[in-house]
């Protein structure tokens, strides 16, 4: 199994990942922890980042990568892995952002989340209409140029 999994904050990638692997004892690659430096809000050179994303590639035999970053699940695709791109749509993103279990492998401290979640749910929202890598222009571009075996998994609930 190679899965790359991509969407919007909130939009599931994360619980999806977890409940692929959990069966079959996949590690999985939470991008997040590639694309940022350790501890602070700062950018890893690109070419490291991608780097490192090709390394967990290579080094497993299968895997699970998910994340927001299109760079980085680009990197994946050298592997052919199934594209994912889950697109719940707005509302339902802020609704799982609100409700999302403490992440420990990235706050500190419950309160620590917290204090973010209002910057969280602006940068959830913005995502319809902003540019660059976190984007769904970006996500929708890569998924449109993709080759390999892919599913977008819209909200059948969004009116």
């Amino acid at each position: 199994m190679k899965v790359a999994i991509v969407g919007n904050s909130g939009s599931g990638k994360t619980t999806l990942a977890h409940r692929l692997a959990a069966g079959a004892s996949v590690p999985v690659l939470d991008l997040d922890l590639v694309f940022w430096q350790p501890g602070a809000p700062i950018e890893r050179p690109g070419a490291e980042r991608v780097a490192d994303v090709q390394r967990f590639c290579r080094e497993h035999e299968s895997w699970i990568v998910e994340g927001c970053y299109a760079d980085l699940i680009e990197a994946s695709f050298a592997w052919n892995p199934k594209l994912i791109f889950l697109d719940p749509g707005r509302e339902v993103c802020l609704a799982n952002c609100r409700s999302r279990p403490l992440e420990p492998h990235k706050y500190r401290t419950r309160e620590d989340q917290d204090e973010k979640l209002q910057f969280l749910l602006e940068w959830v929202a913005d995502y319809y209409k902003r540019d660059g890598l976190m984007s769904l222009a970006s996500h929708q571009a890569l998924f449109d140029q993709y080759e390999g075996p892919k599913e977008r998994t819209p909200d059948t609930r969004r009116p």
